[in-house]
């Protein structure tokens, strides 16, 4: 078991660290989701599109806490400099963001038409939503990640 976890060292740090960017962004989400309406009275639906403001801004709490926890403990320096570094980084987390919220609009339109109510928590759909697009973009920003950014 040991030797397993070793070898998949750097894919257990990027879940670990993604789990805890994804604690930020589901977190930041459900505050912006409860406050920004009263704000911006259309949050809940501008035009067809559903938490628009809640989903840029606490996904972009997700990805600046990602890149941190991804130089700090997962991937080691690639052959970029840190501003080319930070840049492909934030490059690719925005086109990953852009695929993330369709797939949010997508969960809350078409498959999450209730609440679940859990017991001990209830998610509600636009929750359900969240976290079902965090988990999809988790697996092609690991890759892009790894492969284009870091070089390992």
């Amino acid at each position: 078991m040991k030797e397993l976890l070793l070898k998949q060292k750097q894919i257990l740090l990027f879940a670990i660290a993604g789990a805890l960017s994804a604690v930020i962004e589901i977190g930041s989400f459900k505050i912006f989701s409860v406050y920004i309406p009263h704000i911006f009275l259309q949050e809940a639906d501008f035009h067809g599109i559903h938490f628009p403001v809640s989903n840029i801004l606490s996904t972009m709490c997700g990805i600046i806490t990602n890149y941190f926890l991804s130089i700090w403990f997962v991937f080691e320096r690639g052959k970029h400099s840190k501003k080319k570094e930070f840049a492909y980084f934030m490059f690719i987390s925005g086109l990953s963001t852009i695929v993330s919220l369709i797939f949010f609009q997508v969960f809350f339109r078409y498959m999450y038409l209730n609440h679940i109510d859990a017991g001990f928590f209830v998610f509600s759909r636009e929750m359900l939503s969240k976290i079902s697009a965090i988990v999809l973009v988790s697996v092609l920003n690991y890759t892009v990640k790894k492969k284009v950014i870091f070089n390992g």
